[in-house]
Formats: C-alpha cells, structure tokens, sequence
C-alpha cells in the first residue's frame, strides 16, 4: 500500500517470505538488514527503504512486480536489477543514489534499461554469430526451422494475443483446468462443423485434416495427451486462423518454407496455451512449486508439454520465474530451446557434455537433477528426464530423447528440484558450459573443440587428456 511517495508492503514481503520457505533471519540475510527491521516491515509499523527496495528487486525480481503495480516502482526494480548485471565491470551504486536518480531523471532510468535488454540481445545474436563461422555458416544461410526458431526466441517465447484469444476459447469449452478429449471433440464439432475420427493410421501419421469433409483424422496409437493435442491444434488453427495469418506475414522471414512452418508452430503454442491456460496454469505452478508431475495430471498433458508451457510464462505483468528448457535426442541434438534466464543454448552443435540431460537421455522415466555453474559465475538448478515416446507399432522404434528445465538459484525456493542441493558450496556445482566452442574453461576432460576466440597452445613433449592448451 502506498502512503503518498513511501511504500508499506507488510503482507506482500510476508507472504513472499513464506512462499520462499524462509524464516525472517534467513530473508533478513538475503536483504542485509536486521531480523527486527524486518519484523517491522512485515507488520506495516516501517515503509520499504531504496536499499531494501533495491534488495528485493535484485533477489526477487519477478516477485517483486506483485509488490506495487506503480509505474515508477516497476521502473525502479527494472532500473536496479539491469544496474546490478554483472556485464560491465565498476562499483556498485549505493541504492539510494539509485532512487534518487530514478526520481530524478526517470525518462533516463527507462532508456537504460531498454538499451540493457539490447544489449542483452545483441550479446546473444553476437554468440550466434560465433557459432555460425565456426560452423562453417553465415546468418543468411539460416534453414527455415531456424529461422522460426529465432522468431520465438526474439519473441521471448511468448505471444501475448495468441495466448489470450487460447484462454477466451478455453473459457468456451466450459473446463475449469482439464479439457478432456470429449470436450475437444464436442468443441470441434459446434465451432467448426468438424468431425474427428480416431483409428489405426498407416505409417507414422499422427493427425490429416480434410478441410472438404470437415474431417479430422488423429491416430489412435498416440497417447492421450498427444492425441488431445493433436485436437487442440486444428481447434485453434481454425479459431486463431487469422491473427495467425497477420503474425506470419508480419514476421516476413525470407527462409522459403518458414511462413507454414511458422504458422504451424503457432497453431502449436496456441494449442499449448488452450490445453493450459495462462493465469490458472502459472498459479498451480507457483503453489506446486513447479513440479512437473504433478502440474501434468493437473492439466490432462504430457511430461514434456507441461515443461514447454513452464517457459513460455512471459505474459508483462504476470510473469512465471525465469526458465530455460530444451530437448534433447539421442545424439545429443538440441531439438526445442528457449531460455529466459542468462543461459543461452548454442544454436549449431550439442550442447555441453557435461550437463545431466545428456545422461538422462539414457536413463528413461527417471528424474535427475544437477546444480550447475557456468563460466560467468552464475550458478543454475536444472532437472531433466529421458521420455520414450511409443510408435504404436512392433515395426518402428520409439523416439528416445530428453526435455530439461531449469533456473537460477535466486528462485530455487520455487523450484523444488533445488530440494536438498547445497545451492552454495564452492564444490557442489558442475562446471558447464554452453558449447566447446565458446566455453572458455581450462582443463576440461570433456572438451570436445577448443574455443573459437582463443588461441591454442600444443607442446609436442606433453600429453594431457586434451592434447592442447588454451591461451
């Protein structure tokens, strides 16, 4: 609650405390004040400082947009948490000065944190630039699955009015969380005079529409959840026909053949977010503490599509915690990525071998978990699980691959893979990297590719287990 220009936020920063699993001398800690101060703000007897402010919105910045939906204090926690980036090398401002200059000079503040995000962005188009020379490639080479999956990537993963129109036409079919097959059906029926039809398909076919007939084929050898996907894809392919059409011809990706592949990964997120509707799914999230078992039989979905909509939890205002998630085949390819964290997955290669979801792949059915920590210092949570998808059939093999989910420590109390990690022992974390090729770790037993911006040194009188040095 605000009392002219003074911030008393008791029962957010309570709550916030609970819902991190914390006693007031551990939040106290985390905000470098006294476990009394404390004591004060959460009873309303003391307003929020510009240091504890600047606490909460570098340790909680998602949680922190629920405290004051102000525009000035959104700016003021965006301005803090772009300020604290480890990018740029120099002395941390105190937080007063921080405030102070962003009452003062706000339209500066905002122009500082946009040109942050860009340089966020461009560092990241710069890493893709490295991985494309050491591949031999340029950006105008870009295949069309890649072009597309830029898009989403640029798009953060996430397209608000698609996502809203998926919610309004969840709100149609008349299910609180799960839809069932039968509402589907029902659904395609009386939207679109559609008929579905459920049997043995010849080959590997999962679903053919014929849009004379009306008809809708869907193989009976999919699983249900797959087979309700199947459904919710021509629902919202037909119900989000044309603001999927202006999406399409607005991105104009020059990659010929990226315009259908674009529109069907559309009609994809769109039947994502329909079987999973953004407010109710990121709310069980946050009470389930991400738990993906447990949000699957929630939602009526399968392992790996509940791990997908975790990291499309972009919506302004209402954001999940920030998620990086992939999949992973047998080879080692990374066949899905998105990440909203600092981690960014190399485009071109496998990823590095020393991360889980390589060993997961192996290991079906089960959950492994791993506390990581990347060159730049920061360290991640990650889980990953290998999954068997069946063929239906003696005559094929199953696809075998793995989907990984992870985030930063800062919101590992969210996350409850992080259970019993020692989040901060020096030696618990796994040194990964993001791909040999721009991983700059001396030492590493798994290297695969020295890094392309560093020389190398080989000395032909000695052999280590990797027959070069990095300079």
């Amino acid at each position: 609650m605000a009392r002219g220009n003074r911030l008393f936020a008791g029962a957010q920063l309570r709550q916030l405390r609970l819902d991190q699993r914390m006693d007031q001398a551990a939040m106290a800690a985390i905000l470098g004040i006294s476990v009394s101060y404390l004591s004060q703000l959460e009873t309303d007897d003391r307003p929020l400082t510009a240091k504890v402010k600047a606490a909460l919105a570098q340790a909680y910045p998602v949680d922190w947009a629920a405290f004051d939906d102000r525009e000035g204090e959104q700016l003021l926690g965006a301005f803090v948490h772009a300020l604290a980036q480890p990018d740029v090398a120099g002395p941390t401002l105190e937080p007063e000065r921080i405030e102070k200059l962003h009452l003062q000079y706000p339209e500066f503040a905002a122009r500082y944190v946009d040109l942050h995000r860009a340089f966020r962005q461009t560092h990241e188009r710069l890493n893709m630039v490295e991985e494309a020379i050491a591949n031999d490639m340029t950006a105008h080479a870009r295949l069309p699955w890649e072009a597309v999956r830029d898009w989403f990537h640029d798009a953060g993963n996430y397209v608000h009015e698609l996502d809203c129109m998926a919610e309004d036409v969840h709100g149609r079919l008349g299910s609180p969380d799960r839809v069932s097959e039968t509402a589907l059906v029902d659904a395609l029926a009386s939207m679109q005079d559609t008929t579905v039809h459920v049997g043995e398909a010849h080959g590997s076919l999962l679903r053919a529409f014929d849009p004379a007939e009306r008809r809708l084929f869907v193989n009976a050898a999919a699983p249900e959840e797959s087979r309700k996907f199947l459904m919710a894809h021509r629902l919202m392919q037909g119900e989000a026909a044309d603001l999927i059409a202006a999406l399409v011809s607005a991105a104009a990706i020059p990659a010929p053949g990226a315009d259908r592949l674009l529109a069907v990964g559309l009609a994809n997120y769109a039947a994502g977010a329909l079987m999973m509707p953004y407010r109710q799914f990121r709310t069980s999230a946050r009470t389930l503490r991400h738990d993906i078992d447990r949000l699957a039989r929630a939602f009526g979905v399968s392992f790996e599509q509940a791990c997908h909509r975790l990291s499309t939890l972009q919506r302004p205002g209402m954001r999940g915690i920030p998620l990086f998630f992939c999949r992973v085949d047998m080879a080692g390819n990374i066949t899905k990525r998105h990440s909203a964290t600092r981690l960014q997955f190399a485009r071109f290669g496998g990823a590095c071998p020393l991360w889980i979801v390589h060993e997961a792949v192996g290991v079906p059915d089960r959950i492994l978990t791993q506390l990581g920590e990347t060159p730049d210092g920061v360290r991640y949570v990650s889980m990953a699980k290998g999954l068997v998808k069946p063929s239906g059939t003696y005559s094929r093999p199953p696809r075998r691959y793995a989907v990984a989910l992870g985030c930063e420590v800062e919101h590992a109390a969210n996350f409850i893979y992080a259970d019993g990690m020692q989040l901060h022992d020096e030696a618990a974390a796994a040194p990964i990297g993001i791909t040999c090729r721009l991983c700059p770790r001396q030492g590493c037993d798994q290297r695969a590719f020295p890094p392309t911006d560093r020389p190398i040194r080989v000395d032909p009188n000695m052999r280590d287990v990797v027959p070069y040095s990095i300079e």
